[in-house]
């Protein structure tokens, strides 16, 4: 029997660790149930750090942890699924195509940025959505360093209010006076098409976000978005015309292209729908987690967002649910009514709330810490030891906060 996993982020990596957990309770051997982990290199990108300084150091080796629990890495992309031969076509990186027959399958394939068709996004706009995008920006930054003084030089502007947008911007001012120097005019500045700043974060939280963005010299532009731009400038919906050689676009995320090869329903980000087991609605022995599907976390109408939190336990429960099947054994429902968010908002702190209403926390230095935290111990994986991956993976304890 063979169990695949598509996909090397927190959703796949915890579908490969509670698949491997679940082999190794029930005194199964790996060549009685293979698990493979396709990807197109071993390595975890720590995304949700891409704001950062340093984006090349952002990513975490995979495997020796997952040589340590006995899965097999299938290095390639995973370009077709065919889910009535059960087959995955995969792209090695020397160019061949191989094919790999699986029993069950689980979708960790992640999501990647929208981007309209703005003119001159795609030729001008950065980001922070994949490590290759975050590492074009660094080097983009500091290469302003050789340029003239200009306003277009020393501002940058952040396509979009929301969580991403927001941490990119605040942790901008301080990136920008370590490469141009504390004498340089620089100015940051968020777009954001709704009415208020973090319109998903709602009311609660959002004097906070403020107060924050006016501590660190974050200006904003509400109810206007990007219309247009070049290499110089960028201009608004509102008719305003922003000097700027570096905008960033944050501004919304959808599934990744390979959910389109699953035939099934999916939601206005691409998503897979799943029954409560993370089953792809319709399709015998197919399986989705992380921001490749629309799950619902507990039985009040929430759903699970696309973000790492909510990730790492849906793969958890997703691989222990496809080796479960594999094995005669009863699947577990996913289930995930804590919820929580931690906010950097560079040196004004951070912002933690708990629960859906957001309800805030700790701000400041001490949410700080937390966030600190959460990104360099929290969402990474565990070490590569046999007894201590496999514990770290129990669905019913995964993201348990």
């Amino acid at each position: 029997m063979r169990l695949v996993i598509i996909g090397a982020g927190f959703a796949g990596m915890y579908a490969a660790l509670s698949a491997a957990r679940l082999r190794e309770i029930r005194g199964v051997s790996p060549s009685q149930l293979e698990i493979a982990l396709v990807a197109p290199e071993p390595t975890l990108v720590v995304r949700p750090r891409l704001y950062e300084r340093k984006p090349e150091t952002l990513t975490a080796p995979l495997f020796d942890l997952l040589e340590a629990i006995d899965v097999s890495y299938v290095q390639g992309s995973a370009e077709t699924v065919d889910t009535k031969s059960k087959l995955v076509k995969i792209a090695t990186a020397k160019g061949t195509k191989k094919t790999l027959s699986y029993d069950r399958l689980v979708v960790t394939t992640g999501s990647r940025l929208f981007r309209p068709n703005i003119p001159g996004l795609a030729e001008h706009g950065f980001s922070v959505d994949s490590l290759d995008d975050a590492i074009t920006l660094d080097k983009h930054l500091h290469g302003l360093a050789k340029r003239p003084a200009t306003t277009g030089r020393d501002t940058v502007v952040v396509a979009g209010g929301g969580f991403t947008g927001i941490e990119a911007a605040t942790e901008m001012p301080a990136r920008l006076r370590e490469i141009l120097g504390t004498s340089a005019k620089t100015r940051v500045i968020i777009v954001e098409r709704n009415d208020a700043i973090a319109p998903d974060m709602g009311a609660g939280p959002r004097p906070v976000i403020e107060e924050a963005l006016r501590k660190v010299s974050v200006e904003t532009r509400i109810g206007a978005g990007v219309a247009s731009l070049d290499e110089s400038s960028v201009t608004l919906s509102s008719g305003e015309h922003i000097e700027t050689e570096t905008v960033i676009w944050a501004a919304g995320i959808r599934a990744a292209p390979l959910t389109a090869q699953i035939p099934a329903e999916r939601d206005s980000f691409g998503r897979l729908l799943v029954d409560r087991c993370l089953q792809v609605t319709g399709v015998q022995g197919v399986f989705a987690a992380g921001d490749a599907a629309r799950a619902a976390c507990d039985d009040e109408g929430n759903y699970a967002l696309m973000s790492c939190q909510h990730a790492t336990r849906m793969g958890a429960f997703a691989g222990n649910n496809a080796a479960a099947e594999l094995l005669g054994l009863a699947t577990r429902p996913y289930h995930q009514k804590t919820y929580v968010t931690c906010l950097d908002l560079g040196e004004a702190g951070a912002l933690f709330t708990r629960g859906w209403e957001r309800n805030v926390e700790m701000v400041g230095d001490v949410a700080k810490r937390t966030k600190r935290e959460i990104n360099t111990v929290w969402i990474y994986p565990p070490r590569a030891e046999r007894a201590a991956a496999l514990a770290s993976a129990d669905p019913e304890r995964v993201t348990d906060l």
